[in-house]
């Protein structure tokens, strides 16, 4: 007898699994949840010529830009942390699929992995997912780089193509994602996505269709904004319905009924169509989810030439600050007993209104400098201040952008919010922070001081 291509012996898939950087099981029984053998990985993580990660060296050269800081959060796993808001919005993520969609033999049909290693070589975070060389998400402004070959990964679509290789048709991937972005209270460089995926055969995707065997996935078309040229109408269709239908409920799920929500069409470079999901909170729409039709190309180079499926990415922090009231993305990182005691919940369903500890009050100082004519990335300055200032920064803006009408010079003005989120700042410590971040900007970024 023939053996599919897509069914692999249980040596050769846990072969292709062990590539993927997965714990192992101990053989008494019980998983361990896996962290590193060094639990603060950053402690001698930085060198002049390499970073050190997980046991691993990985030589710098000039695309190395990730710092000690964000160095200090890489191997928390946050959402692995028993009681943890993002710990308790995973398990009821897992809950959910795992009595919602079974298998024919009643087995959970989602497999879940929540401890792959954020590092990735740039192959996988980019070029699997048909993300063009000179695509603005490659940038160093927004992205950790180890090194041009490695980086911490960017979200964890990185992880898809090699779990559809190693023979998954339907999985989800929670883990820690990098991104240098600006400074405010939903946004912080290091964050917690859920990724989905899953895939169907002709046969599964038309099974309660009437007439459906006379239908098919693939044809010989034209790409339009409804459908890739290689898909049917009518598997795209049923695809997306399923898509959308599966995201519903699961915020259903999270949020009960009554949420006001919306779909939004968007672009991604390994979906198409694409969307995303936006939830009404605190009087604005605030995007929690993108997916879409994954790229056939992409289900083809994993070896699932025979299968079409979507793709859906959930950012947690998000859906956690709607679903608790929690107010300010750094208080995910905080240690404070106060927060902790809050999460530590009998059942993972039981209602939890975040309560803040107190309203600390913030102080406020101005940095303005002339940027350089060229090399200048906003996104640096937020990472300095990030490095310094750690999480005593509250909020970063741009409040004033000036070009001098002779030397055509630009300058910038930036307001630094500090506030602590456990206790009240003096106005001492801040100005010491702020003249550390006014002195590294001159020595680091290359401006002049408007100081």
């Amino acid at each position: 007898m023939k053996i599919p291509s897509r069914i692999f012996s249980f040596p050769r898939f846990l072969k292709i699994l062990q590539s993927l950087h997965l714990p192992t099981r101990p053989a008494g029984g019980n998983v361990k949840q896996v962290r590193s053998k060094t639990s603060d990985p950053a402690a001698r993580a930085r060198h002049t010529d390499a970073v050190e990660l997980f046991g691993k060296f990985y030589p710098c050269d000039d695309h190395t830009n990730v710092t000690p800081k964000i160095l200090s959060k890489v191997g928390k796993s946050l959402q692995n942390q028993r009681n943890h808001p993002l710990w308790l919005l995973k398990e009821r993520i897992k809950d959910h699929f795992y009595t919602s969609y079974l298998s024919r033999h009643r087995n959970p049909l989602f497999s879940v992995y929540d401890n792959l290693s954020p590092v990735v070589t740039t192959e996988q975070n980019f070029d699997s997912l048909l993300i063009p060389p000179d695509h603005a998400s490659r940038r160093k402004g927004d992205n950790f780089y180890l090194n041009q070959s490695h980086m911490l990964r960017a979200h964890t679509s990185a992880h898809q193509r090699d779990l559809i290789r190693a023979g998954l048709n339907a999985f989800l991937v929670f883990g820690d994602v990098y991104r240098r972005d600006e400074i405010d209270k939903s946004h912080y460089p290091v964050f917690h996505q859920l990724e989905g995926v899953r895939l169907f055969t002709k046969y599964e995707l038309f099974a309660n269709v009437q007439h459906g065997e006379e239908l098919h996935l693939f044809e010989k078309g034209y790409r339009t904004s409804c459908k890739q040229e290689s898909h049917t109408l009518e598997a795209v269709k049923l695809l997306e319905f399923d898509l959308k239908q599966t995201l519903n409920k699961v915020v259903t799920h999270l949020f009960g009924k009554g949420l006001d929500t919306r779909w939004v069409e968007c672009y991604f470079p390994f979906t198409h169509p694409s969307f995303e999901m936006e939830i009404k909170f605190q009087g604005e729409w605030l995007e929690v989810l993108g997916c879409g039709i994954m790229e056939q190309q992409l289900v083809n180079s994993a070896g699932a030439q025979d299968r079409v499926g979507y793709a859906f990415g959930l950012g947690l922090e998000r859906l956690a600050m709607i679903l608790y009231g929690i107010p300010d993305i750094r208080l995910f990182w905080s240690e404070d007993e106060r927060f902790y005691r809050q999460f530590q919940v009998t059942h993972i369903d039981q209602k939890v209104t975040f309560q803040p500890f107190s309203k600390y009050p913030p102080l406020v100082n101005d940095i303005s400098f002339w940027i350089p004519h060229e090399g200048y990335e906003e996104n640096d300055f937020y990472d300095l201040v990030r490095n310094i200032g750690g999480d005593l920064v509250e909020k970063v803006a741009l409040i004033d952008r000036f070009s001098h009408p002779k030397t055509g010079k630009m300058s910038h003005c930036y307001r630094i919010t500090y506030r602590h989120t456990e206790r009240t700042l003096t106005q001492e410590e801040v100005n010491a922070t702020h003249r550390d971040i006014e002195r590294s900007s001159v020595e680091k970024l290359g401006v002049e001081g408007r100081f």
